[in-house]
């Protein structure tokens, strides 16, 4: 018999012998756009290794992660602490997802993460941040008999079916019609949530504490009145908390900036994961599990197949103590705040800086109409021909000429946002605010590097239309 040589998958040969291909294959298999964008706006690196809050290119050069993988990277890439979690789960052989046992894993991760919840009971783990808001979209409905889910205007809850009826986005839901009968309300908007409440068919509403889109916070007392209001009519309050939970916003959720606020629902995920393992996990009021899971006949009515694994469970369990010994909360109040700071003072030296607005290191920097004429006319120009583009102007220099990677918070948006890793400190403020003060000199200079980039996405967006 001819012998072929070793057998088996081995990722490391695998990745020196076809890693180069990465674009290409995106374009052929995958979302073609994605590489298409990546190389209009000059973000196509190559990334070979990342740690903490840093990447490396093929050059070794270091990029700072000021996007966290849209929250997920809570902790940094590559933590120890998680690694050494996930080895061991691995290295345990455990008899995980026979469907018919009760493993320690998620009863241990349930019990840790209701600690920052007391007044919650019961936690169901799903995969994703969009599956933890459908669970609660679909418990808040059962729980109260009622259809109709209230949602804010520019939120944004996932993607799925049941999330995007709940998405403040039109752009992410045109085309995908008919969707759960929910209704839009303002965030802050106390008289239209009573207006709606009125009607008598409201289960819940769901809000962003603070909305990723545009960074934007519930005004003060507005989650607690609302509370009010919903229990009033027998309405449920559901957080969202997928991306400014577990730390980011300078306590552990959001909603507990305000005092007195006690959601009967809570969606988390993102951070949880330690950025390896997909996880979502929806906390929520006895008495509602209760109603849902009212008899052994009903005991499977709401699961997911790779809920409550091992490898997830290990992974959260290991972020949260991580969290507490670093002390990561506190980590991101105190660094959010000093990278806050520095940059609301430079909105008095520059007049397209608008606004930088936040809490802990979720900050959103707006960019607005500039009063001199020459600056105006550029900004006339690009607003003309898409809502955004100056933004998307400091992003890419931001990148290639700092080596700092950010986003913009959102489609038609003059908003950059900064979620960055909390492990965070004062060298990575120092570095952010030197080079994002570059850009803005480079803006308001008279200069034509950004501006000629300005021209190249106006010359884009014309052909994509």
């Amino acid at each position: 018999m001819k012998d072929d040589g070793p057998k088996g998958f081995d990722l490391a040969q695998l990745l020196a012998e076809r890693g180069a291909e990465r674009y290409e294959l995106h374009t052929k298999y995958l979302n073609h756009q994605l590489p298409r964008m990546l190389h209009t706006i000059g973000f196509d690196k190559v990334y070979e290794r990342a740690e903490g809050a840093h990447f490396w290119d093929t050059d070794g050069n270091d990029y700072l992660d000021m996007l966290a993988g849209f929250g997920v990277m809570g902790l940094g890439r590559h933590h120890p602490v998680v690694r050494k979690a996930l080895h061991d789960v691995m290295d345990a052989s455990l008899a995980d997802l026979t469907r018919f046992d009760c493993q320690p894993l998620p009863g241990l991760l349930a019990e840790k993460l209701l600690t920052y919840s007391p007044h919650l009971d019961r936690v169901f783990f799903g995969n994703s941040g969009t599956e933890a808001v459908e669970t609660a979209l679909k418990f808040a409905r059962y729980a109260t008999g009622k259809p109709r889910i209230l949602y804010c205007t520019r939120a944004f809850h996932g993607l799925t079916a049941g999330s995007l009826s709940v998405n403040g986005e039109s752009g992410f839901r045109d085309g995908f019609a008919p969707l759960l009968p929910d209704t839009a309300v303002e965030l802050g908007d106390l008289d239209a949530l009573r207006r709606e409440l009125r009607r008598g068919d409201v289960a819940a509403l769901v809000v962003e504490p603070i909305q990723g889109k545009g960074v934007h916070e519930a005004p003060p007392g507005y989650l607690r009145a609302a509370q009010e209001l919903l229990h009033r009519h027998k309405a449920l309050l559901i957080a969202d908390e997928v991306q400014t939970g577990l730390g980011r916003t300078g306590e552990f959720y959001a909603y507990q900036h305000e005092e007195g606020v006690e959601p009967d629902l809570v969606c988390v995920a993102k951070a949880l994961s330690g950025g390896y393992v997909p996880v979502g996990a929806t906390l929520g009021k006895d008495w509602i599990f209760k109603r849902v899971y009212s008899s052994m006949d009903r005991v499977l009515v709401h699961s997911a197949s790779f809920g409550s694994n091992a490898q997830a469970m290990a992974a959260g369990l290991a972020v949260l103590a991580v969290m507490e010994d670093e002390e990561t909360v506190a980590n991101a109040r105190r660094t959010g705040e000093l990278l806050r700071d520095r940059l609301a003072a430079l909105t008095g030296r520059y007049e397209l800086l608008h606004e930088v607005r936040g809490r802990g290191l979720m900050i959103g920097i707006e960019f607005g109409r500039p009063s001199s004429l020459k600056l105006r006319s550029r900004w006339t120009m690009l607003q003309a021909a898409r809502k955004g583009l100056f933004a998307q102007m400091v992003v890419v220099p931001l990148l290639q000429k700092h080596r700092i990677l950010t986003q913009v918070s959102g489609d038609h948006l003059e908003v950059i946002k900064l979620i960055p890793p909390l492990v965070i400190g004062e060298p990575e403020v120092d570095r952010f605010v030197t080079a994002f003060t570059a850009v803005m000199d480079d803006a308001h200079s008279g200069g034509g590097l950004m501006w000629d980039f300005g021209k190249t996405l106006v010359r884009q967006t014309v052909v994509n239309r």
